[in-house]
This record gives structure tokens, C-alpha cells and sequence, in this order.
């Protein structure tokens, strides 16, 4: 059975920039898609950090787009239904309040789970999403945006505090 994340990856990468859109123009594209797949890459190897974890999810199934479709008044297309079963909710709402504050993102990171994260999600692979350049934070404007992502945040913001303060502890 599969191990790679890859599918879930670009699925809650993918619903994150259609539901908070860069600016236009290819760069603006570039440089958001670029801060989206890294959240998002963080927040699912956090999410399953071991192979039973990522086995029992090709399983199970991440869950889809609905929740957050519903959440942000997004319109789904029937084109995109595919593509929207791999969106995982809890990796898009650990992916926002990643994107939403680069600190919660420097926590992460340093937790002793993140040790075992692919070489892109690892420093200095991660230092658009954790230090972003004025250059990336016009390129992400709303994919950035604390109030924006709030509702996003909110879902499983509770669960993201716990393991970094749970984490946090046990590497002390």
C-alpha cells in the first residue's frame, strides 16, 4: 500500500488557491502556489507522520472539499469533483494557520515529528511559508490573510495547538 502524501498534497494546496486566488499574473501564481504546497506539505506530514498513518488514509480516505466548500461559499465545479475527494480538512486548516502566521509555522518545525519530512518541507525548503519576502506576501495577499482564514483556522486550530504544545514538552 502507498505511503505518499503527494495526492492529499496537491488536492488541499490546490483548494487553498481557489478559494483564496493570488493576484494576477504568473509569478503571482508561481510564488502563491509555491506557499500553499509548502503549508500544505508541512501540515500533512504532521498530520500522518508515520507510514500506518498514511496507509490508513488511502484506506479511509482524507474526506473531501464539502465542509470547506460550505464554509467559504465555495462553488464546486463537476469538473473538479475528483480532484476535491483528496482535500484533506485538518491539513487545509493547519496549511491556513501556517500561511496565516509564519511563527506557529517556525513551532512546527521544530517539532521532532518534522524531523522526518521530505528535504522540499525541511529549512530552507519551507522559507517562503516561514519568512516570507514582501515579493511573497503581494503574491499571497489573501492566502495570507488572518481574517480571511479565520473560519478555515478555526476548524482544527484546537488540534494543531495540542500537538505543538504537546510535542513542544516532550522535546523540552
Amino acid at each position: 500500500m502507498s505511503t505518499d502524501l503527494t495526492p492529499v498534497i496537491a488536492a488541499s494546496a490546490r483548494w487553498l488557491l481557489a478559494a483564496y486566488p493570488p493576484p494576477a499574473g504568473a509569478l503571482n501564481a508561481a510564488l502563491a502556489e509555491a506557499q500553499a504546497r509548502q503549508a500544505a506539505t508541512l501540515a500533512a506530514h504532521l498530520r500522518y507522520p508515520g507510514d500506518l498513518d498514511v496507509q490508513l488514509l488511502h484506506l479511509l480516505g482524507p474526506g473531501g472539499s464539502a465542509r470547506l466548500d460550505w464554509l467559504t461559499g465555495s462553488e464546486a465545479e463537476p469538473a473538479d469533483a475528483a480532484w476535491r475527494t483528496w482535500v484533506d480538512e485538518t491539513v487545509v486548516s493547519w496549511a491556513a494557520c501556517f500561511l496565516a502566521d509564519p511563527a506557529v509555522t517556525a513551532r512546527a518545525h521544530r517539532l521532532p515529528a518534522a524531523a522526518g519530512l521530505p528535504a522540499e518541507a525541511r529549512a530552507p525548503g519551507l522559507r517562503r511559508l516561514a519568512r516570507p519576502g514582501a515579493r511573497d506576501s503581494e503574491a499571497a495577499v489573501l492566502l495570507r490573510h488572518p481574517d480571511l482564514l479565520e473560519p478555515v483556522m478555526a476548524l482544527h486550530r484546537a488540534s494543531l495547538t495540542e500537538l505543538l504544545d504537546t510535542e513542544g514538552c516532550a522535546a523540552a
